[in-house]
């Protein structure tokens, strides 16, 4: 059976209207690197807040049209891979070790590891998460600081310079209505204002009380317990990847998400039902179905992002797990959105000699 490549759908997706700031936030520790960002700019520290809003989105699938979900469930099942959080990897000679697909948010039905990922964190000797610099919110600010040009217009350009005047009218609003100024974040590059409006009040209001996304949970217990714990990737690394993306592409998937403020709960509920189900390669394809009229629309800057964001990254994070897999006895935990499709990690490990086998 010939199975279709998540990379294609990736840029599918991406280049559509609703998937834009759903593959940066769903490719990147993204809501993190945004919390810094706010934190560092506007100076919010720990919420005191007693409460923290409901997190009101419904998932995509149960308002889905039957033959659109049919449409998008056969997609999923022709991913390779595009099932399943929890993998084993083996090879002769070698303690086993385990692939775990995450998803970073602080929501307490994903923190909490299901038994099967459970036993095997408890059994590893070795933990690993794509960037230990999350574990330390000091040492990233400060890479942030280090490499303003990533975050900040450094060139004496501003937002506007590259908004029509309706966008621009747009994106005053949707800050106005939030308290912010546009002129306050004028310099700042699109991205992050971008991920301001992407975050739901949830989750942001989680995250600013303290709570933590499963990836730096997962580090801090391993830690704790004393476990080693490894990175694949420097925050830089990461911060340099989403740079490196053309500028059409971040301001774009400003405009979208602002255009698309109201149905980002019921994106992020999406996204959360299906990986706890497990169906990873079935999230993107009912998020496209559920867009508006024009959602497969093209717009420069997809092919980049399958380029740097989905197909590089993912070798880099194979070759610097090959000599911790060498060692054995390892959980390797990821964004989810990793591990499906031809050139996914499991794919990848599988081309190295290894046999990854699916544990539900």
């Amino acid at each position: 059976m010939q199975h279709h490549s998540y990379v294609s759908q990736l840029r599918t997706t991406c280049a559509g209207l609703p998937g834009v700031m759903f593959c940066l936030a769903a490719s990147l520790p993204f809501a993190l690197l945004i919390l810094l960002a706010v934190g560092l700019f506007f100076g919010v520290g720990k919420s005191r807040a007693t409460e923290i809003p409901a997190c009101d989105g419904k998932s995509l699938v149960t308002t889905l049209e039957s033959g659109k979900l049919a449409e998008a469930r056969a997609q999923a099942k022709a991913t390779n891979n595009g099932s399943g959080l929890l993998w084993k990897v083996e090879k002769a000679g070698t303690p086993a070790s385990w692939l775990f697909g995450t998803m970073h948010v602080t929501d307490p039905r994903v923190t909490r590891l299901p038994d099967a990922a459970q036993s095997a964190f408890d059994a590893a000797g070795t933990v690993v998460i794509e960037t230990v610099d999350i574990l330390d919110p000091a040492k990233a600010q400060a890479a942030l600081l280090s490499k303003p040009e990533l975050t900040m217009f450094t060139d004496g350009s501003t937002l506007k310079s590259f908004l029509s005047d309706e966008d621009a009218g747009l994106v005053e609003a949707e800050l106005s209505r939030r308290g912010i100024p546009l002129a306050l974040v004028s310099r700042m590059k699109p991205w992050m204002i971008a991920g301001l409006v992407a975050l739901p009040p949830c989750e942001l209001a989680r995250k600013t009380a303290g709570a933590e996304f499963l990836d730096v949970r997962i580090a801090n217990t391993a830690k704790a317990e004393g476990k080693t714990v490894l990175g694949l990737e420097s925050i830089g690394e990461q911060m340099a990847a989403m740079a490196d993306l053309p500028m059409e592409f971040h301001i774009r998937g400003l405009v979208e998400t602002i255009k698309l403020a109201e149905l980002m709960p019921d994106i992020m509920a999406t996204m959360t039902e299906l990986y706890l189900e497990g169906e990873i390669a079935l999230i993107m394809p009912v998020i496209m179905a559920s867009g508006p009229d024009g959602a497969d629309e093209d717009i420069d800057g997809y092919a980049e992002f399958e380029e740097r964001i989905v197909r590089m990254r993912n070798h880099v994070m194979a070759e610097r797990a090959a000599p911790i897999l060498a060692k054995g006895d390892a959980f390797i935990a990821v964004g989810a959105l990793h591990l499906p499709g031809d050139e996914g990690l499991v794919s990848l490990l599988q081309t190295a000699g290894y046999t990854v086998s699916s544990v539900r």
